[in-house]
């Protein structure tokens, strides 16, 4: 069994009331990602996801920045969490 790498997100810039979650979660679920995507308090976007290759955080990341039509991604912050799995089946949206 392979270690699974789990990645916290934070986008910043216009990414609430734009559709952008909704955006998120039908490209990700496209691309057979597990995870969530959540607003914040303070205007930012919540994003974990299980990502096991570079180049599967790099098109993941890609989904983050295009974002939806109405949105303006500025930056995005990735940590790497200890946990190892995530409590989701597929991608969902968190509230």
């Amino acid at each position: 069994m392979t270690a699974m790498n789990v990645y916290r997100l934070i986008v910043n810039g216009r990414v609430q009331g734009v559709f952008y979650r909704a955006h998120v979660q039908h490209m990700a679920q496209a691309h057979g990602f597990k995870g969530y995507v959540k607003n914040l308090p303070d205007g930012r976007v919540e994003a974990v996801v299980e990502a096991n290759t570079d180049e599967q955080l790099a098109t993941f990341k890609k989904i983050l920045a295009t974002g939806s039509p109405q949105s303006r991604v500025d930056t995005i912050i990735v940590e790497q969490l200890a946990t190892p799995t995530l409590p989701h089946q597929g991608f969902t949206i968190e509230y």
